[in-house]
């Protein structure tokens, strides 16, 4: 499979080539001829790469975020779900592939699962249609929360959009509404929720499944209102970069958290959650099943009430 490589991995990509090319001068040239060499040239592309991601700016992080080889919601599905089964539609319309949902065991526990899937090639992509939800998608949502309370089933999404799909069907049938009672639903469960922001969390596309108990990013994820390109278009005309309205934006996980907007960061493995999709997958489970022990016990009204609490404190600042 080949590697994709970020603009800023330019250096890391040119020595795994070296890498690549004298691993092929060995096999010629018998075992071990060069084994000393590639060990060397190994740790430090390792060093390179570790260096690069401890010093990412919000553009970078941008497009780590958006990286085709990060994991998908089926990966999340696949590794942290067991017996999964989907349910499709919103029995008014139709069924939206850029949300999937349905039921399954996370470590034991029953839950209700949900998520945006952007597909990983060309046909997935056009299934899932990038990644951009239509109105059945947040009615499928709100279908699969309302079960979840019907049962007494924590609820887990996993988030990755750039947003609603803003077509003129998606606005006929009713996006905006269908955006504004999802999250509405979220936010007056009677049963703990929980998020985690895997790739990008764009506007109300995102926040339509996030209104939640706890919302917790990657640590290479961005979480907007709108992505940088968009801003840069909106509030400069283009004059500027998409590089400069995603620092203004404070899109990162770490300003973010500072801004409690997320309540917790999914620590990622050097290189971003595509470098090691395995060990990615875990540290997102174990973050999760701590966040659901914490609000285990918990009645309705508390959970309503606190996640209330959450939202109303944001971007208030003490007199």
């Amino acid at each position: 499979m080949a590697v994709h490589y970020l603009e800023f991995e330019r250096p890391i990509a040119e020595l795994e080539a070296k890498i690549e090319e004298l691993s092929k001068l060995s096999e010629s040239a018998g075992p071990g001829a060069f084994d000393a060499e590639i060990d060397a040239l190994r740790t430090r592309a390792q060093e390179m790469r570790r260096d690069a991601y401890s010093k990412l700016d919000a553009w970078q992080k941008t497009q780590v975020a958006r990286h085709p080889d990060r994991p998908h919601f089926v990966d999340y599905v696949g590794s942290l779900i067991d017996e999964f089964v989907e349910l499709r539609g919103d029995r008014t319309f139709g069924d939206d592939q850029a949300i999937i949902g349905g039921l399954g065991r996370f470590r034991g526990r029953p839950v209700v699962v949900m998520g945006h899937e952007k597909g990983r090639d060309t046909v997935t992509r056009v299934k899932h249609n990038f990644g951009y939800a239509r109105p059945e998608g947040y009615r499928k949502a709100i279908r699969l929360m309302e079960l979840a309370e019907q049962f007494k089933l924590p609820v887990l999404s996993f988030i990755d959009t750039a947003g609603a799909y803003p077509g003129i069907a998606s606005e006929e049938r009713g996006v905006a509404e269908a955006i504004a009672r999802s999250t509405e639903k979220c936010l007056m469960l009677g049963v703990p929720n929980v998020a985690v922001i895997t790739g990008e969390g764009g506007s109300g596309g995102a926040i339509a499944i996030a209104g939640t108990n706890r919302v917790l990013i990657l640590e290479h994820a961005i979480y907007s209102v709108i992505a940088p390109e968009g801003a840069n278009s909106i509030l400069w005309r283009g004059a500027r970069s998409a590089a400069d309205a995603a620092k203004a934006m404070k899109i990162t996980a770490q300003d973010l958290l500072a801004m409690k907007i997320v309540d917790r960061i999914v620590p990622e493995p050097a290189g971003g959650a595509h470098s090691d999709p395995q060990a990615a997958l875990a540290n997102v489970a174990d973050a999760l099943e701590d966040e659901l022990k914490g609000l285990e016990g918990l009645s309705s009204d508390e959970l309503r009430k606190r996640r209330a609490d959450r939202f109303y404190a944001i971007g208030r600042t003490l007199q």
